[in-house]
């Protein structure tokens, strides 16, 4: 038996968690929250070996770099939590990690430091946009077809990118894609650890995916598909090299205000895409005046372009609201609790490291692929007795995945949608701030 001493101030300390992040009213519990804040923490950590390897092609050094990307994490993560109290966990961006390295710093040679300033600044930007309450406008003005096609978009885009990682799904030359080796040890590791987790979620076991995540990874060191850890606790890699190392004034230069709109249009429309389907999965919107909106929209979007302006400080990319987040929330995750959790085990993960870097993709791809599924589902809501909803809805649908890019997909939905609603004659249905992302959306698919 657990002695009283100890017994009481836990239990305490569960009822101020419940009461400050509302968990029951939310009818989840905190046990719940914190397996849920793992499973997302799991299915996000790769970002800590994933964007230190990317920007240190940009000359970045790769050990400051990790440990920029966990206390961003972690900040950004929990500072959602808090402030924005949706179970959504931050982290610089993949994506946007490429353009910054690969084109920003490669194709354009702009020093790193300079890059970091355009970074800082977009996320500035990002945070001022609330000044005229655009952002939350932005959410709300979604149409509802576009708001289950993106839902379900993102759910296919998850699961290619999981089938990427377990090597399911590879490159061809003419097709673009075709099937990799489902036969090879990898495949079999990713294709048993997709049966295990499905079977213990559809079994009702608490800690599912978490479960599933730990008894893939043990099955792929067995087969020597992944190493096994070299250590558990080790010192974390100095920052001083990227912290305040960002340059203003270089990237206020009239040359690089195209990047400043770049990195703010690609966080503000990825975060907004992400929101929605996190909302849209964990059941958190609401109808208001025959529209479906998500509650604390505006903390959320606050938090992130915070997250973004830190990372920048600490020397790290974009830092973004992540849609693997949605493994938590098919976990059970529904409060600001589970992006605390999040948080601190980015906190944490510097210390260590070694065990983090040993969960294989092939463990966390299975969890993708069942989010996937419970995602797509979002497309049972639409209304395909009106053309004129049902095609934007499914053209966004497509158009994420095919496009491998969330902003995209979401520009081509922004276009189709008040496209035929015109050519249709219901035009009325169009909102202003609808219309003008449309026009907005094609100049920059078009022009730029």
């Amino acid at each position: 038996m657990v002695p009283q001493s100890i017994e009481r101030p836990a239990m305490r300390a569960e009822a101020a968690l419940d009461r400050w992040f509302d968990v029951s009213q939310q009818g989840s519990t905190v046990r719940t929250e914190v397996v849920a804040g793992a499973t997302t923490f799991l299915t996000m950590a790769y970002i800590v070996v994933v964007n230190a390897q990317i920007l240190s092609s940009a000359g970045m050094p790769e050990g400051a770099v990790v440990t920029a990307t966990c206390l961003s994490a972690g900040v950004a993560s929990i500072l959602m939590g808090i402030w924005g109290r949706l179970p959504v966990g931050l982290a610089p961006g993949m994506g946007t990690n490429a353009y910054f390295a690969y084109f920003v710093c490669g194709t354009m040679g702009v020093p790193w430091p300079t890059a970091l300033g355009a970074v800082f600044l977009s996320g500035l930007g990002f945070l001022l946009l609330s000044a005229v309450g655009l952002r939350e406008r932005l959410i709300a003005a979604i149409p509802d077809a576009l708001k289950h096609g993106i839902a379900a978009g993102i759910g296919l885009f998850v699961a290619f990118v999981g089938l990427q990682n377990a090597g399911i799904v590879v490159d061809h030359p003419v097709t673009l894609v075709q099937l990799g080796s489902v036969d090879s040890a990898p495949g079999g590791v990713f294709v048993t650890g997709l049966a295990l987790t499905t079977g213990l979620a559809a079994r009702g076991v608490r800690g599912a995916f978490l479960l599933g995540i730990a008894l893939t990874t043990a099955l792929a060191m067995a087969l020597g598909v992944a190493a096994p850890p070299e250590g558990i606790i080790g010192a974390p890699p100095s920052i001083a090299s990227t912290f305040l190392a960002l340059d203003l004034s270089g990237a206020l230069s009239l040359g690089l205000v195209q990047l400043l709109f770049a990195f703010l249009f690609v966080d503000l429309f990825d975060t907004v895409a992400t929101l929605v389907a996190v909302g849209e999965q964990g059941g958190l919107m609401v109808e208001r005046n025959g529209r479906r909106e998500l509650p604390g929209a505006g903390r959320a979007l606050t938090a992130d372009a915070a997250g973004t302006m830190v990372g920048a400080v600490l020397g790290t990319s974009t830092v973004t609201s992540y849609i693997e987040s949605t493994s938590g929330i098919a976990a059970g995750g529904r409060t600001g609790l589970t992006a605390v959790v999040v948080g601190l085990g980015f906190l944490i993960t510097p210390f260590f490291a070694p065990l983090v870097r040993a969960v294989p993709q092939e463990a966390t791809a299975p969890v993708l692929v069942i989010v996937a599924a419970l995602m797509v589902r979002a497309l049972g809501r639409v209304r395909y007795d009106d053309l004129t909803d049902a095609v934007p809805a499914v053209v966004t649908c497509l158009a994420i995945p095919l496009t491998f890019s969330i902003s995209d997909g979401l520009a081509i939905g922004f276009v189709t949608y008040p496209l035929v609603k015109v050519v249709a004659g219901r035009a009325r249905e169009i909102s202003p701030l609808v219309a003008g992302l449309g026009v907005a959306f094609v100049v920059g698919l078009v022009v730029l």
